[in-house]
């Protein structure tokens, strides 16, 4: 299981780091853990289908 720190998400998904962190406070993505820092740690898997999914509904 790969995990992404936030600004990995949003490079991959090609938004600001703060659109994560929003998508992430309206559980539209949510975080498989918490980083040493309590930062949001994401299942590359689920990104990967969030995007595919935001795609087919017109943008992300």
């Amino acid at each position: 299981m790969a995990l992404l720190n936030t600004s990995e998400v949003a490079e991959y998904l090609g938004v600001p780091e703060a659109r994560v962190s929003r998508l992430e406070r309206e559980s539209l993505l949510i975080a498989a853990q918490k980083d040493e820092n309590d930062q949001p740690m994401f299942e590359q898997e689920a990104v990967t289908k969030y995007k595919e999914l935001a795609e087919r509904l017109g943008g992300i």
